[in-house]
């Protein structure tokens, strides 16, 4: 069984390391900072396989260098994003097949806070990058609110059971807005006791699970009576579909 950990990085990025324990080959997402990732490689006598980007960022994309400078890797990442040193461009939904110590890897594209977003689904696991946080999502900066919401809908749609590795620490002030936008919804309230706890242990609030945010995450809550309202209610005019009420609640977020 694989295990996953959260490299710390920056002030609220995560790193991940997927391992597999029987050989102690190592996939690495998303490493906008080299240093922590090489520590850990040395401290537990890991041996890297590949790279996996979700986007081009700089948070995400900035220990590529040194990485690949010093372990020889391959990198696999978005072909519509300038990525230095990207060596396997992807699109959609191809299947990876890395290292024979993995599972087969399927890509998902989710477009939305970038336009060439895209997610890495190992078995049970998302990793989906900046487009899905926990409580949360991404903010538009390079696709539309429109390609946001069907990329979270696409999400949205896959096992209740997935876990959520999203890459940044960002859930207790998501859910500082989610329950302004839900006051009354009880799972919110109590994500926020659950989510205090791990927080105070300096632990992890990740990963989630799709049921969790599917009860907590107002953005992909965005056919639910009492959210439209709500949303209606803070922008002052009448939303007729989900995508509407999803912009303006991404509008929401924006200032709040």
């Amino acid at each position: 069984m694989l295990t996953i950990q959260a490299i710390s990085a920056f002030n609220d990025n995560y790193i991940w390391l997927i391992e597999d324990p029987d050989t102690r080959r190592v996939l690495i997402i998303d490493p906008g900072d080299a240093a922590p990732v090489i520590n850990a490689i040395n401290q537990q006598q890991l041996i890297p396989s590949a790279i996996l980007i979700t986007h081009h960022h700089s948070d995400h994309i900035g220990g590529i260098t040194a990485l690949t400078k010093q372990y020889k890797l391959p990198v696999y990442g978005p072909e519509s994003e300038s990525i230095i040193g990207l060596t396997h461009p992807l699109s959609d939904n191809p299947l990876l097949m890395i290292d024979p110590a993995f599972p087969v890897i399927t890509v998902l594209a989710v477009p939305g806070h970038t336009a060439g977003h895209i997610a890495f689904l190992i078995n049970d696991c998302l990793f989906c990058g900046d487009t899905l946080f926990a409580a949360g999502c991404g903010r538009l900066l390079g696709g539309t609110a429109e390609e946001l919401f069907h990329s979270l809908q696409q999400l949205a749609s896959l096992p209740i059971q997935t876990r959520i590795f999203c890459a940044h620490e960002y859930t207790e002030a998501n859910l500082r807005f989610a329950a302004t936008v839900e006051p009354k919804n009880i799972a919110i309230q109590q994500r926020i006791k659950d989510t205090s706890t791990l927080r105070q242990q300096n632990l992890p609030s990740l990963p989630s699970t799709l049921a969790l945010e599917l009860a907590t995450n107002p953005f992909l809550r965005c056919d639910q009576e009492a959210l439209t309202q709500s949303v209606q209610q803070f922008s002052g005019k009448t939303l007729s579909t989900p995508v509407e009420v999803f912009s303006a609640l991404r509008a929401w977020k924006d200032l709040f």
